[in-house]
């Protein structure tokens, strides 16, 4: 199987940011998807509509920038279609917000959207993909040759618990807390193609895989293959899809620039010859578990030996070490940010100390990520 990769000049960047649909009376999830959209097609157009679209769930909508060249482009790109929802969704009592899982509300209670693709995939997964109701920011870095795709994908998977640390938005699940900083990462790993990507050593053995499991029946086409690190052909990027949905613009600009940083300096890394590094599987599988189960607390194996490392520690000397890549690629403010969400709390720790301030009432936390969507930046309180 010939998969054609379309080799990205730049390390350009997309993001696409999964958006819950509040109904702000209940708090719960409401599924106005189709009606939102429609409204947005009318008032920005078909060009203009293209930035949203439809989820699993009637309930999420998935905005979506163009081709940016630098962070700041694209989290202007998201804040200019998110601003329009905004103000469509409040005319219904319609509030927007992003977490790894919605707080209270079920999977049972949610419609599935009108679609051939989507009934496909509840009619060949049942329960497993009926129970998606997980959000999450996927962040697309531009790869200059199909040969970069694979050894950087394989190197970025030690990166896989620092994402998720830095994001972890998921202590919730159907009204209970799970005792897990990302209890997203547990469930959408339960699909049989997502969760960790297989280390294939160059392009020619992706593409004799995807044939594989395209021969085999399990997937239709490549875009069902859902792994936490995959490259994406068509755009000519490697796409991150560990993190858990961020609920603030400040934090979706942070995870980016660190992704767009260490994927720009892997491409150079290989313009020059260099071999990067392949972590073992079994370390970046107990990584995942960790930065799933303790988010930022996590210590992390950072040798195949293991040998342990704070995640917040390796976390903030990757900053520094990036901070020229940053200066160069015009995301210095945005990479520093991580640096904030390292001393502010990632959204798990501000969502549980909202509960324990509502002495356990979970709309309160709903309550803190509506606000911190409106405000863009994380709500802490003294």
């Amino acid at each position: 199987m010939h998969i054609p990769f379309s080799s990205s000049p730049s390390s350009s960047l997309g993001i696409e940011w999964e958006l819950e649909l509040v109904d702000l009376q209940s708090r719960h999830l409401r599924g106005a998807a189709t009606e939102i959209l429609e409204d947005l097609r009318a008032k920005v157009g078909e060009e203009g509509a293209a930035k949203a679209k439809h989820e699993l769930f009637e309930s999420t909508i998935e905005v979506i920038t163009g081709v940016c060249q630098t962070v700041p482009e694209a989290t202007a790109d998201l804040l200019g279609t998110v601003e329009v929802l905004r103000d469509l969704a409040e005319r219904r009592g319609i509030g927007l917000m992003c977490s790894g899982t919605h707080p209270i509300s079920e999977y049972s209670t949610q419609k599935i959207t009108a679609d051939d693709r989507y009934d496909r995939l509840v009619g060949r997964m049942q329960w497993l993909a009926r129970r998606l109701l997980i959000f999450g920011v996927h962040v697309h870095v531009g790869v200059r040759s199909p040969e970069k795709a694979m050894p950087i994908v394989n190197a970025l998977m030690s990166y896989i618990p620092h994402f998720l640390a830095l994001s972890a938005s998921s202590p919730y699940w159907l009204g209970s807390h799970t005792g897990l900083a990302s209890s997203r990462s547990r469930v959408f790993e339960s699909l049989p193609t997502a969760g960790l990507p297989y280390p294939l050593h160059d392009w020619a053995a992706f593409e004799g895989f995807m044939e594989t499991l395209v021969t085999a029946g399990t997937i239709e086409t490549i875009r069902e293959v859902w792994w936490d690190i995959r490259p994406h052909p068509n755009f000519g990027t490697v796409e991150l899809r560990i993190c858990d949905g961020l609920p603030t613009l400040l934090e979706v600009g942070a995870v980016a620039a660190l992704a767009q940083c260490i994927v720009d300096r892997m491409n150079t890394q290989l313009d020059r010859g260099y071999r990067l590094p392949a972590p073992q599987r079994w370390v970046v599988q107990e990584n995942k578990w960790r930065a799933a189960r303790y988010g930022l607390d996590a210590e992390i194996m950072v040798d195949d030996r293991g040998t342990v490392r704070p995640v917040r520690t390796d976390i903030a000397d990757l900053v520094e070490d990036l901070l020229p890549v940053a200066r160069r690629l015009g995301c210095e403010t945005e990479l520093t940010n991580v640096d904030r969400i390292l001393s502010s709390g990632a959204s798990y720790t501000r969502q549980e100390l909202a509960a324990r301030r509502a002495g356990g009432d979970l709309t309160s936390v709903v309550d803190t990520l509506l606000a911190e969507m409106n405000a863009g930046r994380p709500v802490t309180h003294g």
